[in-house]
């Protein structure tokens, strides 16, 4: 077989370093070509130097968890500030309770459930739904629009339908 692609997963600036050089070493035309990582408006870590390793490289990101397990959806607000798309017994964290600890509305700090609570009044200032704002910034970085995607996740086609709206029409982010 020929490998005509590399793809990483949940890899360090340092590991993305050495697949490098691996590749390097052996001759290989095509080195890395994607790395997938949790990446969202609430987990930022992949903007320090493993976006610059990443971007000098020309890897895209594929991140996963966007919506971080759904707390980025608006419905698991609490009371009447839910906003996006209802919750129900299906949802993910009501149907299974330890599911993404640290994103889950009843373990999760109250610094994420504010920065939730601000994320969705900005969405909605918007003009969009909390999960519509949260795939839109993650589309806008660089090391995602360059070459890589974002990888959405849905229970329900009108979930789906909700996600694939900022792919359909062109968003700008402002800071």
């Amino acid at each position: 077989g020929k490998i005509r692609y590399i793809g990483l997963s949940n890899e360090s600036t340092y590991g993305v370093c050495e697949w490098i050089k691996a590749c390097e070493e052996l001759g290989m035309a095509d080195r890395v070509a994607t790395i997938q990582n949790s990446y969202s408006l609430l987990d930022r870590r992949f903007d320090s130097e493993l976006a610059e390793a990443v971007d000098s490289y020309n890897i895209g990101l594929l991140p996963w968890s966007v919506l971080a397990g759904g707390l980025l959806s608006g419905k698991y607000r609490a009371g009447s500030n839910k906003s996006g798309i209802a919750s129900d017994d299906n949802s993910r964290f009501i149907k299974y309770p330890e599911y993404m600890t640290r994103w889950n509305p009843k373990t999760a700090t109250e610094a994420t459930l504010r920065a939730v609570d601000d994320y969705s009044q900005i969405a909605e200032e918007a003009g969009m739904t909390p999960s519509q704002l949260a795939i839109a910034f993650c589309r806008t970085r660089k090391f995602i629009a360059d070459n890589g995607s974002v990888i959405v996740g849905a229970t329900t086609v009108e979930q789906l339908k909700e996600n694939m709206e900022p792919f359909d029409t062109p968003v700008e982010l402002s800071d």
